[in-house]
């Protein structure tokens, strides 16, 4: 089944390995022809059937992690070489019959599953139905065969699972892209917000300061005292432009803790993340306030990011704010230098309060704190 297109997602390697175990598991399924390979006589058909299976096992394994990788990069998959790489899984299968016998039809299982995440769901059906109708139609067909028609059942029912999880897999692949692009849209309104805000400001006062420059500039030897004049509004109007882009500025930078804790809980839920947070909120001083939301906004930020986490809990006392989560947590260095942590330092600094950040001391997690010394108003 195809799934959309998108940016590279990185893939911790905690889920690279459940890749590559998902592929395996299916594996023991081919006990089957592997028992009947160890119960041949001669030793020709034995290593044959033996050799074949292992042949069949590393390619679907590894047919499975190829597909798997051009999915996370979200880059499509090319159904010549998915074709090609069906009809060789299907080959080594047809190879071991001397040693298999029947039993080879149990790695049909194998290739209509393979096909369904390969291929666009059309020809994937059309390989299902095909791999359910094999063993049927050899069991009438060849002598000998007619007790392996419970593979039709199998293929149909690991097919559908397959479907199901192909499926599962689509949505999310939809849901991460909407995610990225809702991100990207917010980034870009936020951006033309800015410019329009700043050119409001900016327009007329530039404009003004240009014309009594360029005035100021023609009176100097005509009327020095009218272009001293001049100059010193142009001094004016500069300091009044750049007073209002401070205080634009400034409203943007402004943080509430409690807005930042009902924010923090709708990017936890969007994040598929348990979110644990406080009920209410104690009076804090304006200083304190915006630091401790400042605080929970870096930490929710990296926790959505980097952590890898179920769940995400924040604590608010009258002099500390701790958001601690039950992930991985992002890496030492980026922990120690990250250009978030280091804004926070900087702002934490000014309230004398101190910003820690580690591991939690039981247990797995993160956790990241903003206290105020004790006793501080």
């Amino acid at each position: 089944m195809d799934l959309p297109k998108g940016q590279p997602q990185p893939v911790s390697r905690k889920w690279r390995l459940t890749g590559w175990l998902l592929a395996a598991v299916w594996l023991f399924f081919l006990n089957v022809p592997l028992g009947a390979a160890l119960d041949q006589a001669e030793p020709w058909r034995k290593w044959l059937g033996i050799g074949s299976l292992v042949a069949f096992g590393v390619a679907y394994v590894l047919l499975f992690e190829w597909a798997r990788a051009h999915r996370q990069a979200g880059r499509p998959i090319p159904r010549g070489r998915a074709a090609v790489s069906l009809l060789g899984l299907l080959a080594l299968g047809l190879v071991g019959i001397p040693g298999t016998g029947a039993d080879w039809m149990t790695t049909l299982v194998f290739v209509a599953t393979a096909a369904v995440f390969l291929l666009p769901a059309v020809w994937a059906l059309v390989v299902v139905v095909l791999a359910a109708l094999t063993p049927l139609v050899a069991g009438y067909l060849v002598p000998g065969w007619s007790g392996v028609s419970g593979v039709f059942f199998a293929v149909l029912l690991a097919s559908f699972a397959m479907f199901g999880v192909a499926a599962l897999a689509q949505r999310n692949g939809e849901l991460r892209a909407a995610q990225q692009e809702i991100s990207r849209l917010a980034v870009a309104e936020e951006r033309a917000r800015t410019a329009r805000d700043l050119h409001d400001i900016l327009g007329h006062s530039l404009t003004v300061v240009a014309i009594k420059a360029e005035l100021a500039g023609r009176l100097v030897e005509v009327d020095p005292s009218r272009a001293a004049t001049e100059i010193a509004e142009v001094e004016q109007l500069a300091r009044s432009a750049l007073a209002d882009v401070r205080r634009t500025v400034g409203a943007y930078r402004g943080v509430r803790l409690a807005e930042e804790v009902a924010g923090a809980r709708s990017a936890l839920i969007a994040a598929g993340i348990a979110a644990d947070l406080p009920a209410d909120l104690p009076e804090l001083p304006a200083e304190r306030d915006q630091l401790f939301g400042w605080a929970v906004r870096e930490g929710v930020t990296n926790v959505v990011r980097h952590s890898g986490a179920r769940q995400c809990t924040i604590r608010v006392s009258a002099d500390a704010v701790e958001i601690s989560d039950d992930g991985r947590g992002p890496t030492s260095e980026a922990a120690a230098t990250g250009h978030g942590l280091v804004g926070l330092r900087e702002r934490a600094q000014r309230l004398d309060a101190t910003v820690s950040v580690g591991r939690r001391p039981h247990g797995h997690g993160f956790v990241l704190r903003v206290g105020l010394p004790a006793g501080a108003r």
